[in-house]
């Protein structure tokens, strides 16, 4: 017996989603991700994803590959892009504008172009450690969980890249700041 996605609904709370680029802000007017990458779009994307210390061991090769299966979404001012204690299925990068950081309510630090934030959450799926809230106008680069490791599983020498650049990542933050 086959069940529609809407005899399950009653079942959501109890079930944990899994966002998908089909799933999450399916349009642009929504503050959703474009489905057609063109080649400066990749090339921009390449270009924030080898900014991000967490893929330094990545070559180019691999960085476009994750490129072509990000997404850019848009958030307007006063917009959570994600929220604290969330499920966490992506990472992102700042492409332009700004936000802010709360954790327990209270501004923790400040994201401007070239940050990232999720990184945790893009690797292990658990909940959002603060919350995110745009200033102003803001365009993101999103890279889903499962995009990140499918290509680590199909090239696993990634995963050592990966475990350097989180490492560095975690000695950088004091104690007592956030990891977002």
């Amino acid at each position: 017996m086959r069940l529609r996605a809407s005899a399950l609904w009653g079942y959501a709370p109890r079930m944990r989603v899994i966002p998908t680029r089909g799933s999450v802000l399916p349009s642009k007017e929504a503050g959703g991700a474009s489905r057609q990458r063109s080649g400066p779009a990749v090339r921009r994307s390449v270009t924030a994803l080898a900014a991000v210390p967490l893929f330094d061991g990545f070559s180019k090769r691999h960085l476009r590959r994750l490129a072509a299966e990000a997404d850019v979404v848009t958030f307007e001012p006063g917009r959570a892009i994600v929220e604290e204690g969330g499920p966490g299925e992506a990472m992102y990068v700042v492409l332009s504008g700004g936000a802010r950081v709360t954790r327990g309510g209270r501004t923790v630090a400040r994201l401007v172009p070239g940050d990232f934030f999720g990184e945790l959450s893009a690797l292990d799926g658990g909940p959002r450690t603060a919350s995110i809230v745009a200033d102003t106008p803001m365009e993101l680069l999103r890279l889903f969980r499962h995009t990140l490791r499918r290509v680590v599983e199909q090239e696993p020498a990634l995963a050592m890249g990966l475990l350097e650049g989180l490492a560095r990542r975690l000695r950088q933050v004091r104690p007592g700041t956030p990891v977002v």
